[in-house]
């Protein structure tokens, strides 16, 4: 007699993919990064060395960290034509969309295309990680009718990224904290994006592709989304009882509450989120203002109590980019832009020990028609 397969929603706890890269470990509470804890990384590493670790398999030495900064800065550039496509777009695309035709375009500028080596992947990755702050930035800018503006090659990656942004030269601690975010949101196993790179990548395709599956999964409000639609709801009230009474009101409503609940922390705080909860008082300390810090902290209050629901990351990285003075439709691109790097690694991995993914569904439809 045949037994029927069991079938999961969401694939939620299915194992799809053997991986060297990371883990959500569950037991110790880890987040591992090539045999690394994620969060001590962040303690004394920067994004560099993340992402030096993702491609390479090792943290570099300070010599190998300035070949990677060089390597970026080598590829800051984008092609004109390719900025000449984003002129094209029409005013009301998202960034993301304009992040998404980027990178595909980008495609044909790859002479060696149809090579899927590790070695040749990792160039691939160097040289899109170099692009991506400009394309980022400028797809967002030319959006908005503002002029493209240039890296600074004076400033290391994340500096220049930030100043790219916001048009000025961050602070030291500006600096730290938006290369911290960069660092926490740079690889986290198989969310839905991640997955989504792989199975284009199992077909054989390239990694141009992968990524562009990549962003369209990243840019829903159930995945990379949800840090823009924190802010947007914080921006709804004025104080703390305002704020209060709004997730009193969506609760009552039914109403989904972004920034909180993850598929994996389920009986805590996300850990990268506690450390940008620091970095948002360092900053609410800089500017003499905790208005958004003590906002957040008593949202956290309400939907541990009425919903046992814990923060995620960008339930603080949305305040904390919000008072660096970043826009708000800028914040997913940020979250794919330093994603990149893990799914790169993932990209890489996938071709390099290679099966396409094929599932089979539980048919719920009519017979014999």
């Amino acid at each position: 007699m045949k037994t029927e397969e069991k079938f999961v929603p969401g694939l939620e706890g299915v194992i799809a993919a053997e991986t060297k890269i990371s883990l959500l470990d569950t037991e110790q509470e880890k987040i591992i990064i090539r045999g690394y804890d994620l969060i001590e990384l962040s303690k004394n590493q920067t994004y560099v060395d993340l992402v030096y670790l993702l491609l390479e398999g090792t943290l570099p030495s300070s010599t190998e960290r300035a070949a990677v900064e060089e390597k970026l800065k080598a590829n800051y550039e984008v092609p004109s034509e390719v900025m000449d496509i984003l002129n094209l777009l029409p005013e009301q695309t998202h960034p993301m969309d304009g992040q998404r035709t980027a990178i595909s375009a980008l495609a044909g500028y790859d002479k060696a295309i149809n090579d899927r080596s590790v070695e040749k992947n990792n160039t691939r990755a160097y040289e899109l990680l170099g692009k991506l702050p400009a394309i980022t930035v400028n797809s967002y800018r030319i959006l908005n009718k503002q002029e493209p503006v240039k890296p600074n090659q004076d400033l290391d990656y994340s500096s220049n990224f930030l100043y790219m942004i916001t048009g000025k030269k961050p602070t030291v601690l500006e600096a730290e904290i938006f290369d911290r975010s960069l660092l926490l949101y740079i690889e986290h196993e198989m969310p839905n994006s991640t997955f989504t790179s792989r199975v284009i990548a199992s077909t054989n395709s390239d990694m141009y592709g992968a990524l562009s599956g990549a962003v369209a999964s990243l840019k829903g409000n159930l995945h990379g989304g949800a840090n823009e639609a924190v802010m947007y709801m914080l921006n709804e009230a004025n104080s703390v009882s305002e704020f209060e009474q709004l997730l009193y009101s969506k609760l009552q409503n039914k109403e989904k509450i972004m920034g909180f609940g993850h598929r994996v922390y389920m009986k805590k705080m996300d850990p990268r989120a506690l450390i940008m909860k620091e970095s948002l008082k360092q900053l609410c300390d800089i500017k003499g203002d905790h208005l958004l810090l003590e906002m957040c902290e008593a949202g956290e209050k309400i939907m541990v109590q009425e919903k046992g629901l814990y923060p995620n990351l960008d339930y603080y990285a949305a305040p904390v980019y919000w008072m660096l003075g970043i826009p708000i439709p800028l914040y997913t691109p940020i979250f794919f832009s330093s994603r990149t790097a893990g799914l790169c690694a993932h990209i890489s991995e996938q071709h390099e020990n290679n099966r396409l993914f094929r599932p089979r569904v539980k048919y719920s439809g009519e017979r014999d028609l």
